[in-house]
């Protein structure tokens, strides 16, 4: 029983609307306790009979005996239904189809099966159908939401899953399968711990978990790892999904991916933390320089009234340190205190190449093949030429370092650069087959006085102080390297700063 109505197979209907015609305690009015709708027809489509469902989705001023049963059809779509009915009668065999009715200017869905009725019988002396029409508008509602749900979900960039009660995912989409790696085949079944990267405790898993149960919605942002190990940051918002009754049945998962963010603050805490490190090298460049000027100027009077060979050569090493020192402090007082120079349209491939040569004269690039690649279509930019230049001497020097370190006799060793353009930037790329940097020391690199090289082979300063000119002009500088392989610094200018 639903509701008031009895629901019978569809399959039963015609041997049920036989056996009520042949029985003459029985008449059409038994239809009356079905919940669907119920006809008999002619051939040509007149109806003899209808139950009290029709009425109540008809109207009873809207239908009668002796109305065509096809003018209530769907225009587009009465020819198939006259055709299903003359197929019944011919052949003797239901027919099942699909057809809308037309109820003022309301359409309900609703799928028809045709039955062939005896002629000998009380309530029709001719070939006639009894037609029961079961309303599926709902379900195909249902149907058309779910196809539009699916259709979205399966072309959205958002990672998207669905995991039953138990937390077994059941549907994952593209998106999902592009951020894990994983193979949708390897993820169906599976609980999502399997990309988990571990760095949430379980009460963070605990609540989420006690969250969703309830019925209730839970956004956080977590850290997964991809099935190649590598980190993938996403916001997630899980929904529970719940039955008519309000029980859940599964949950819905949705990931926006966080990885521009988290790469935006950790190049905002890098610039914080440079700018801070500037801030303080002024004041200890201005502390530091006046001591030692007194030094260099102690010296160079011992050195002038002195004549013991051994005082004058251990002078000449303190003089040679007091140089290093102050070149140290010209750098850090460079890098922290704004330019007194003024910006001028630069051609940036004449500085490129003007740098490569200067590197190309020393006898560590003696083996190392140059190949330089530059655009045609690289407007003068609004720089300070002999900034710029220092800054690209800097790259190229430290890939000329890297590859001298760590190259095998007979080895094929170059640089790449290259520039290149697009609407808004310049490029300009150093490529190196050095022995690359260490992921560990990749974040530290433009730090003042970090260095790979071995001691008194470098400050630690032309990374750092290249960084600050770049960013002065508004620019940025990008450094990716695998060990092993070799290093690509990427610079980027504005063209309209």
């Amino acid at each position: 029983m639903s509701d008031k109505h009895t629901s019978i197979n569809s399959q039963n209907f015609a041997y049920t609307a036989n056996q009520v015609e042949s029985n003459p305690s029985f008449g059409f009015d038994f239809f009356d306790n079905f919940k669907e709708l119920c006809f008999i027809i002619s051939g040509d489509g007149e109806i003899t009979h209808f139950n009290s469902v029709v009425i109540d989705k008809f109207g009873a001023e809207r239908i009668s005996r002796g109305d065509n049963f096809f003018n209530f059809i769907d225009s587009a779509l009465r020819q198939p239904i006259r055709l299903a009915v003359a197929n019944c009668i011919s052949s003797r065999k239901p027919e099942n189809v699909f057809t809308k009715f037309v109820l003022d200017e309301n359409t309900i869905d609703v799928n028809l099966t045709i039955s062939l009725l005896n002629s000998s019988n009380n309530l029709t002396s001719v070939p006639a159908c009894f037609i029961f029409a079961r309303d599926i508008t709902k379900e195909r509602k249902q149907e058309l939401e779910l196809l539009r749900f699916y259709y979205v979900a399966q072309n959205t960039v958002n990672p998207l899953q669905i995991t039953d009660i138990r937390g077994k995912m059941v549907y994952v989409n593209p998106a999902f399968v592009a951020a894990s790696g994983y193979s949708e085949e390897e993820l169906i079944g599976k609980n999502p711990s399997v990309f988990s990267s571990g760095k949430h405790s379980r009460k963070f898993w605990s609540r989420m978990w006690t969250t969703i149960n309830s019925g209730k919605v839970w956004v956080g942002e977590v850290e997964n790892r991809r099935k190649n190990g590598e980190p993938f940051y996403t916001q997630l918002l899980i929904s529970p999904i719940l039955d008519s009754e309000g029980k859940v049945t599964g949950f819905f998962g949705i990931h926006r991916d966080l990885s521009e963010k988290k790469t935006l603050e950790k190049q905002l805490i890098h610039t914080q933390k440079m700018e801070s490190i500037g801030t303080l090298t002024a004041g200890i460049a201005h502390e530091v320089g006046n001591p030692l000027a007194s030094i260099s100027a102690l010296v160079q009077v011992i050195q002038r009234t002195t004549e013991d060979d051994f005082a004058k050569e251990k002078l000449e090493l303190v003089k040679s340190q007091v140089t290093r020192i102050s070149k140290i402090i010209r750098d850090l007082v460079d890098f922290s205190r704004p330019s007194n120079y003024e910006l001028q349209l630069t051609d940036i491939n004449k500085n490129i190449e003007e740098a490569v040569e200067i590197i190309k004269v020393g006898a560590k690039a003696k083996t190392i093949y140059f190949n330089i690649e530059l655009s045609d279509q690289i407007p003068h930019l609004p720089l300070i030429a002999d900034q710029i230049q220092q800054v690209f001497v800097n790259i190229i020097l430290n890939a000329v370092d890297a590859i001298t370190e760590t190259s095998e006799p007979g080895s094929e060793n170059y640089i790449n650069v290259k520039s290149d353009r697009d609407d808004d930037n310049v490029y300009i790329t150093f490529t190196d087959t050095g022995g690359g940097i260490p992921d560990e020391n990749l974040s530290k690199i433009f730090e003042p006085f970090f260095t790979t090289k071995k001691e008194g082979k470098g400050t630690g300063l032309g990374l750092w102080v290249s960084y600050g000119i770049i960013k002065s002009f508004q620019g940025d500088i990008k450094v990716n390297s695998t060990p092993g392989i070799g290093t690509t610094f990427i610079i980027n200018l504005p063209i309209n700063p």
